[in-house]
């Protein structure tokens, strides 16, 4: 018996269980779904749904069962988009938008839209322009972050029936025509012009006023030293006062002679005074001047 013989009587004897063995590693083939972190897999039995597969290893019945589609559950950012709207007080503005989103229930996204991109796109779209037609140009200017919530919003409803998740909407820019840019840059110089005249008559309006309050300063100084010069003047009578009630007509005289040798103190001591001219009763004065001295010591 040669060796051809040989290999055909173990072919012939072991032929069931070799085809045994490739019909069992063919279902483990067809029947074993490794599925990645990132994805989810749609398997279909006949046409029809049968079940989701998470992402790690999964079983499904060979011949039977079929993984239709394969979708990815990163988050995904559509083409930045460009759409033309009115605002109320009819200024066409362009605006341009820019949305992510990511999948949450596949087979929503499988049977129930066929292309979800520009499904959202169309969507947002249309909410763009409604809601900008609801607000004055000023405030789609000004309230940018409560008209990006108000979309989001508005698109997360829209796509629900889908299985979306709408995680980020931006307005990238709000571009005018030409002619409105103008219009808008001739008003802003107005209002310019505006506020610089106010800021000056502002200033001139604060100058006269601290102008006014120095005058009034200066004049309450002026009053406040001429009240402390009389209070001066009526306390130095009320000494006098005092003297001449308490040494009678004797004090008075011994003040006026003082002052009167002062004066001619005075007199004799300014510069270029060669020659000093004497009352006829000055010399009487010094006299008296002097005995009241004396007698005071």
């Amino acid at each position: 018996m040669n060796i051809e013989q040989i290999l055909l009587n173990f072919l012939g004897e072991n032929l069931f269980l070799l085809v045994l063995a490739a019909f069992i590693i063919v279902c483990i083939f067809l029947g074993v779904r490794i599925v990645p972190q990132s994805e989810q897999f749609v398997v279909e039995r006949f046409g029809r749904l049968k079940s989701v597969l998470g992402p790690g290893i999964n079983f499904i019945v060979p011949f039977l069962d079929r993984v239709a589609h394969k979708i990815s559950i990163l988050e995904r950012q559509l083409p930045n988009a460009s759409q033309d709207a009115i605002t109320v007080d009819n200024v066409l503005v362009q605006v341009e938008t820019s949305v992510f989103y990511r999948i949450t229930e596949p087979e929503r996204t499988v049977y129930r839209i066929r292309d979800v991109d520009a499904a959202i796109a169309t969507t947002v779209a249309g909410i763009v322009r409604a809601e900008i037609g609801k607000m004055e140009l000023d405030e789609v200017q000004s309230n940018r972050s409560q008209l990006i919530t108000q979309i989001k919003a508005l698109v997360e409803d829209a796509v629900d029936d889908w299985g979306i998740e709408v995680t980020r909407a931006e307005i990238l820019d709000v571009n005018l025509d030409q002619a409105t840019r103008d219009a808008m840059m001739q008003q802003l110089n107005a209002e310019r012009a505006r506020r610089a005249e106010v800021t000056k008559a502002e200033g001139n309006k604060r100058s006269v006023e601290l102008a006014a309050d120095a005058e009034l300063y200066a004049a309450e100084q002026t009053a406040k030293a001429r009240r402390i010069e009389a209070e001066a003047e009526a306390y130095a009578t009320q000494v006098v006062a005092a003297a001449i009630a308490e040494n009678g007509l004797e004090a008075a005289q011994y003040q006026v002679a003082l002052k009167q040798v002062e004066s001619l103190n005075a007199l004799g001591g300014s510069q270029g005074s060669n020659t000093i001219v004497l009352p006829a009763n000055a010399i009487e004065a010094f006299g008296n001047a002097f005995n009241m001295l004396k007698g005071r010591g």
